[in-house]
């Protein structure tokens, strides 16, 4: 369902080949680390006709590069434990008899 996409911009972009920046801002939205590359690809397919220059595929094109960074880098998860305090056991590692 991540790369499913609006059957009515999906028609527009068939019929007329019209795709506007508000398009692409639309599938931007408030994009996280989590959904970062599935809305990259969706961005991608969607200018991926569209001519240089033209101001969709700009706009895009440096969304793409943004989301790709994104959801590369752009989950932090902690910086280990505080001094004095133990780290947890890797969830990998752990046996039932490591509860403490």
């Amino acid at each position: 369902m991540s790369q499913a996409e609006d059957p009515s911009r999906l028609q527009r972009k068939h019929t007329s080949g019209e795709v506007t920046v508000e398009d692409v801002r639309q599938l931007m939205g408030a994009s996280t680390p989590h959904f970062a590359l599935q809305l990259r690809n969706r961005i991608a397919a969607l200018i991926a006709d569209l001519p240089d220059g033209h101001p969709a595929r700009v706009e895009g094109e440096r969304e793409i590069a943004r989301l790709q960074e994104l959801g590369v880098q752009g989950e932090t998860r902690g910086e280990g434990p505080a001094e004095g305090e133990r780290p947890l056991p890797s969830l990998e590692l752990a046996t039932p008899g490591d509860a403490a």
